[in-house]
């Protein structure tokens, strides 16, 4: 079968097509023909051989997290009834026509959910709804969603305005702020320019907001924390400006501000995991929360998909097509 390998650490340009062994399903797992690959900006910064201490890889490897298609075959122990059902399934090696997962990560697709929209969930709806646990948020607060135009962020921002919030949404240029605003973005604010938190603070009448989440990472996540109403909370995620943001503890000691680190507080269970992606393929069935594929590539192209994502011109959630 063809897959994309990364022989050794560097820029999209090491993402090759290689042909490799065909996966065969152990005990307890599946096989699955993908139809679309989940492609995360996370996979980028592993590419480049960032994040060992979070995600210890070793080239070659095949990237990807997984996606969605149809089991073509099962390992001992699992139910023969799979094979041939629609599913979403998290794994490694996601970049490839095959890709093995164990059976307890695999979600049954509703029907009239395409692959492509069941991918575009396969780490953001995760991530959105634990987010929303995390940041309790409340009718009426103040929450501002930076890189609000992205896989995930485009969810935080629907789950938000739908548990009552009033949604600040910060991104770069009018096209990714407009699409915010179609998902129920009360405010918009381009995080290109140099007022910017300003403009956050004064969308809330002066106050400040009182929780933001952080899917930039880096400068512009601390930037963001500036915008923290006094008692507020602050929850990073994002690593789209080449690192989570490292706020200052005294700082947000000082204004009695609850930091999270959504990565140092671990990934939930995989019992919470099929969930959790149940039921946001629940809501994307029945029409409540809608996921944004901004760009999609045939397998091949995965160095275009990653050199898109580092320029940050994509709108939404990157896919691979199989």
């Amino acid at each position: 079968m063809r897959a994309i390998q990364v022989a050794e650490f560097g820029g999209p340009e090491v993402l090759t097509v290689a042909e490799v062994a065909d996966p065969v399903a152990g005990p307890g797992q599946v096989v699955v023909g993908m139809a679309a690959a989940d492609v995360i900006y996370l996979d980028t910064l592993l590419r480049a051989g960032w994040g060992g201490d979070y995600f210890p890889l070793e080239p070659p490897y095949v990237p990807g997290g997984g996606g969605a298609g149809r089991v073509l075959s099962v390992g001992d122990g699992v139910d023969p009834g799979w094979v041939g059902r629609h599913v979403l399934a998290r794994g490694t090696g996601g970049y490839a026509e095959q890709m093995v997962a164990e059976a307890e990560e695999v979600v049954e697709v509703p029907e009239g959910v395409a692959s492509a929209e069941a991918a575009a969930l396969l780490h953001d709806g995760v991530t959105a709804q634990t987010l929303l646990l995390m940041g309790k948020v409340e009718r009426g607060e103040w929450v501002l969603v930076a890189a609000a135009a992205g896989g995930a962020g485009s969810l935080v921002v629907q789950l938000a305005e739908e548990a009552g919030a009033r949604v600040i949404a910060a991104a770069r240029g009018e096209r990714k702020l407009a699409r915010a605003r179609e998902l129920g973005a009360e405010a918009t604010v381009d995080y290109s320019q140099p007022d910017w938190q300003q403009r956050v603070v004064e969308a809330t009448g002066g106050a400040g907001v009182d929780l933001v989440y952080d899917g930039a990472g880096g400068q512009l996540g601390r930037d963001a924390f500036d915008t923290v109403r006094k008692g507020g909370r602050f929850i990073t995620y994002g690593t789209a400006s080449g690192g989570l943001a490292d706020v200052d503890p005294d700082r947000a000691e000082q204004r009695d501000v609850a930091v999270t680190n959504a990565l140092e507080a671990g990934s939930p269970g995989t019992e919470q995991v099929r969930a959790l992606l149940a039921e946001a393929l629940r809501r994307v069935a029945d029409g409540t929360l809608t996921p944004t594929v901004g760009a999609t590539y045939p397998l091949a192209e995965a160095a275009r998909a990653h050199g898109a994502l580092a320029e940050r011109t994509t709108v939404g959630k990157s896919l691979l097509l199989i």
